[in-house]
C-alpha cells in the first residue's frame, strides 16, 4: 500500500480532521442534534472557497472551520450559529448571494449571513463616514439577532489569533480596533475569556517586548503562587467538605494586560503588584432554589478562617451586571499577609461569566422565561436604538459615544418610589436625570440624593436614592458634556445642542452674507477665510454660531481686512503645495507622494526625525519606545508612542493611515523626557538625586520641581536624554536612593 500522499491529500485529510472535531464538539453539547445540516453548510463552503488560501498559506475553508469551533465551544451556540460561521465569507467573497442562502439553509441562517457580510471587513471602512455607517449597521443587526456580534467575535478572535501572518501596519490596524470596539463588546455580552484573549492578543502584536518579559515573569513566579494557593486554599477545602457541597477551587492569574494596564496607570514595576493571584470557588447548588443561600454560606465559612476587607465585598449574586455576570466576591487577609481576591460562583453562574448571554439559553426552563440580566441586554439594545436615532455627524463621536457604555462597571441606584436602576460607574445626577427621560434631563437643575440638595456633576454612589429636580428655564450648554459619562446622556445633550447650532448657523450665516451684500463683496472661500482668521475660528461654521448667538459682530476691522489686496492666508491657501517657508515644524516636513508604500516600515533615524517625520507632542516618543507612523490629512507622517491615547484612537478609525515604524538611532541626538520621583523627605535627598542624573549619567537636567507635604516629596525632572534604556537606568539608579520610594517616566 503506498503510503505516500500529495500535498492535495494531505490538505484534504487536515481539513476533514478539523471539522471532525467541530461536529464531535457539537455532539458532546447539550443542544439538537444536527449535524445534516452543519455538514451541508461544511460542504457548500467548502466548494464556494475551494483554490483561494489565507495569508498564512492554509486552505481558505480552514477559517470559517475555526471560527465554527470557537461558536460552538468558546461561546456555547447551535447549529444555526455553526452554519452561518461555516458560511460567513460565502457571500462576500464569492458568486452566492443571500437568496441562495435562504433556498438552501433557511431564513435565519441567511439573516445572520447577510448581517455579517454588511458589517464585512471589520467595523471600519477607509473613510470616517464609511466607519461610522458599518458601526450602525453592526448595532442595528446586534438588536435584530445578538447571534450576528457573537459569530463576527468569533470571527475576529480567530483573525487576532493568526494576525502574524499580516504587515506591521495591518497588525497595529486590526489590533487597534480590537482593543477599541471588539474586546468592550465582548465584555459587554459577558464574553470574558475571549475579552481577556482579544486584549491579551492585541497587546502582544503591539507591544512584543512587553508581552515577553511579563509572560516570562509570570512563568518564573509560578511555582511561587501554586504554593501561595495550595496554602491559602487547604483551610478552605475542609470548610467547604463540611458543607457538604461537590465544589472545584481554581487559582486565577491576572492576564499579561491587565498587568501592563495595572503597570502603565499606576507607574509601579511588575514586582509591586500584588493582585496577580486570585482564588475561584465553583460549586453545584444543592437545588436551583437554594444557589443564592449556598453562594452566602460559603461566604460565612471563608470569613470564618480569614479576615475579609471591608470595602472589597462585591455582591453581584443578587445583583447581576448588565452583561450578566453573578458572583460573590470577597477579599480576604492571607495567613502570609496578603490581600487575596476569592470568586464564589456556581457552575451555572460560571458557564455564564465565561461564554456571556449565550450560556442563558442552555439554562431556559422553557421558551418563555427572560432572565434579568437578558432584560439588561434588552434595556442595552434600547440605549443603542436611541443612540442610532440621533444622527451624529462625526463618526469619531459616535464610536467613542457608544464606547462609553461597553467597558463601564454598574452601580444600583434607586428611584424615590424605590425602583432600583442600573446605571455606569461613575454616573452623575446628569446622567441619571437622562435615563429618566431626555425632558427631565435637558431640564434638570439639580438633584436630591439621599434627601439632600446635591449640583448636576454630583456622582453617584451604590445605594443612593436619587430625586431630580428640573426647572423649564434650563437649557443644555457645551460644558453638560464635561458632566455627563454616559453614552444616552452625551448623545441627547449633542442633539439639543447642534439643533439650536443650527439654528444659530443659519441666523448667522444670513448676517454674514447681509454684510457682505450692504459692502458690495462678493462672498468666495478667500473672503470667508479672512474673516474667520481674523476673529480666530478654524472653521466658517464656528463663525456663523458667533455672529448667530451675537458674540461676534462684523464692522469696521472685517471691512478693512477685506480690502488687503491679497490677505496672506488667501495665498496660503493658494499656494498650499508651493514651497514653505520655515516656520514650523509641520511645515517643513516633506509631503509624502502617491507612490508611497504604506505597508513599509518607517525607519527612525537622524535624518528622518530632523526632516521628515514629526515627533508628536501629546506622547514626546524617544528612541525605544513603541512607535508607528501615520499619515495626517495634510499627507505628513506623525510619529506617535503606540499607547498614545491619541494613536489608540487612530489605530481603530484611520487604521489605513497607520504605518509599523522602528528606531535606528546612534545615541547622537537628545530628547526631552519628563520623569517624576515620590518618597520620604529628608535632608540632602534632593542634593543626592542630581548628583546621580548629573555626575553618574552626565543628563542636563532642563527643569525641577518638587512639592512637600506631610514629610512626602514629589518632584518631577525635564532632562534630555538619549533613549528609553538611558531613562531607565536613571529611574533605577534614583530607586537605590535612601528614601525614594517611587520612580516613572511621565
Amino acid at each position: 500500500m503506498d503510503t505516500t500522499m500529495t500535498k492535495a491529500e494531505i490538505e484534504d485529510k487536515m481539513v476533514e480532521d478539523e471539522f471532525q472535531t467541530l461536529v464531535d464538539a457539537y455532539l458532546a453539547s447539550k443542544h439538537r442534534k444536527k449535524v445534516d445540516v452543519i455538514t451541508k453548510a461544511f460542504n457548500f463552503a467548502k466548494h464556494a472557497h475551494k483554490g483561494v488560501r489565507r495569508l498564512s498559506g492554509e486552505p481558505y475553508i480552514m477559517h470559517p472551520i475555526a471560527v465554527a469551533k470557537i461558536v460552538c465551544i468558546e461561546i456555547g451556540l447551535g447549529s444555526t450559529s455553526i452554519c452561518a460561521a461555516l458560511l460567513h465569507d460565502v457571500v462576500e467573497d464569492t458568486e452566492y448571494t443571500v437568496e441562495d442562502m435562504e433556498n438552501m439553509f433557511g431564513p435565519k441562517v441567511a439573516q445572520i449571513v447577510d448581517g455579517l457580510t454588511k458589517i464585512s471587513g471589520g467595523i471600519f471602512g477607509d473613510h470616517a463616514s464609511a466607519q461610522a455607517e458599518n458601526f450602525k449597521k453592526l448595532l442595528l443587526t446586534m438588536s435584530d439577532d445578538i447571534r450576528v456580534i457573537l459569530i463576527k467575535i468569533a470571527d475576529r478572535l480567530h483573525n487576532m489569533r493568526t494576525l502574524g501572518s499580516q504587515a506591521v501596519n495591518k497588525q497595529y490596524k486590526i489590533a487597534g480596533e480590537t482593543l477599541y470596539i471588539y474586546a468592550p463588546l465582548a465584555n459587554r455580552l459577558g464574553l470574558n475569556s475571549i475579552k481577556t484573549e482579544l486584549e491579551d492578543l492585541s497587546f502582544k502584536f503591539e507591544h512584543p517586548d512587553q508581552y515577553e518579559d511579563i509572560s516570562h515573569k509570570l512563568q518564573m513566579s509560578q511555582s511561587e503562587r501554586d504554593s501561595a494557593f495550595d496554602t491559602f486554599a487547604a483551610p478552605i477545602r475542609t470548610a467547604l467538605d463540611q458543607l457538604g457541597l461537590t465544589y472545584e477551587i481554581k487559582q486565577r492569574v491576572k492576564s499579561p494586560y491587565s498587568i501592563w494596564r495595572k503597570m502603565q496607570t499606576k507607574h509601579i514595576p511588575f514586582e509591586e503588584i500584588y493582585d496577580i493571584l486570585a482564588v475561584r470557588i465553583i460549586f453545584d447548588p444543592v437545588s436551583p432554589e437554594t444557589e443564592l443561600n449556598d453562594c452566602f454560606n460559603i461566604y460565612v465559612k471563608l470569613c470564618q478562617i480569614y479576615t475579609s476587607h471591608p470595602d472589597r465585598t462585591r455582591d453581584w449574586v443578587s445583583h447581576p451586571k448588565a452583561n450578566g455576570y453573578q458572583a460573590l466576591h470577597v477579599t480576604l487577609m492571607s495567613k502570609k499577609g496578603e490581600w487575596i481576591e476569592v470568586q464564589i460562583r456556581s457552575h451555572r453562574m460560571d458557564d455564564i461569566a465565561e461564554k456571556g448571554f449565550a450560556a442563558h439559553w442552555k439554562y431556559k426552563d422553557g421558551e418563555t422565561t427572560e432572565t434579568a440580566s437578558e432584560m439588561e441586554l434588552d434595556k442595552w439594545l434600547a440605549t443603542i436604538k436611541e443612540i442610532l436615532d440621533d444622527p451624529q455627524p462625526d463618526a469619531m463621536d459616535f464610536l467613542d459615544t457608544i464606547k462609553l457604555n461597553l467597558f463601564a462597571s454598574e452601580i444600583f441606584v434607586f428611584t424615590p418610589k424605590g425602583e432600583i436602576r442600573t446605571m455606569p460607574a461613575g454616573s452623575t445626577t446628569l446622567d441619571f436625570a437622562f435615563s429618566i427621560h431626555t425632558f427631565v434631563g435637558s431640564h434638570c437643575i439639580g438633584a436630591k440624593v439621599n434627601h439632600k440638595l446635591v449640583p448636576i456633576n454630583y456622582k453617584l454612589n451604590s445605594g443612593d436614592q436619587v430625586e431630580i429636580l428640573t426647572s423649564k428655564s434650563v437649557r443644555p450648554t457645551r460644558e453638560w458634556l464635561n458632566i455627563a459619562t454616559t453614552a444616552k446622556a452625551t448623545t441627547k445633550i449633542l442633539s439639543i445642542i447642534r439643533k439650536e447650532e443650527r439654528e444659530l448657523r443659519k441666523k448667522g450665516e444670513t448676517l454674514f452674507n447681509e454684510f457682505l451684500q450692504a459692502n458690495d463683496i462678493v462672498r468666495d472661500t478667500i473672503v470667508v477665510d479672512k474673516i474667520c482668521n481674523l476673529h480666530e475660528f478654524s472653521k466658517p461654521e464656528s463663525l456663523f454660531v458667533a455672529l448667530g448667538e451675537g458674540s461676534v459682530v462684523l464692522g469696521k476691522d472685517d471691512l478693512e481686512s477685506l480690502k488687503e489686496k491679497h490677505a496672506v492666508t488667501g495665498w496660503k491657501k493658494l499656494f498650499f503645495f508651493g514651497k514653505r517657508n520655515k516656520k514650523s515644524d509641520a511645515d517643513t516636513k516633506p509631503v509624502i507622494d502617491a507612490n508611497f508604500d504604506r505597508k513599509q516600515i518607517l525607519v527612525l533615524n537622524e535624518d528622518t526625525v530632523q526632516n521628515r517625520y514629526t515627533l508628536c507632542d501629546c506622547c514626546k516618543p524617544i528612541p525605544g519606545d513603541t512607535v508607528m507612523g501615520y499619515i495626517d490629512n495634510s499627507g505628513h507622517i506623525a510619529i506617535h508612542k503606540l499607547q498614545c491615547p491619541i494613536a489608540v484612537k487612530i489605530k481603530a478609525n484611520h487604521g489605513n493611515r497607520v504605518l509599523g515604524a522602528r528606531w535606528e538611532m546612534h545615541r547622537t541626538l537628545l530628547f526631552p523626557v519628563t520623569i517624576r520621583v515620590k518618597g520620604f523627605d529628608k535632608l540632602g535627598l534632593l542634593h543626592k538625586m542630581t548628583e546621580v542624573i548629573s555626575q553618574l549619567h552626565e543628563i542636563n537636567i532642563r527643569k525641577l520641581e518638587v512639592e512637600c507635604d506631610g514629610g512626602i516629596f514629589d518632584c518631577t525632572i525635564q532632562m534630555y536624554v538619549h533613549d528609553t534604556k538611558e531613562v531607565d537606568e536613571i529611574l533605577a539608579s534614583l530607586r537605590d536612593i535612601q528614601d525614594v520610594k517611587e520612580t516613572s517616566r511621565i
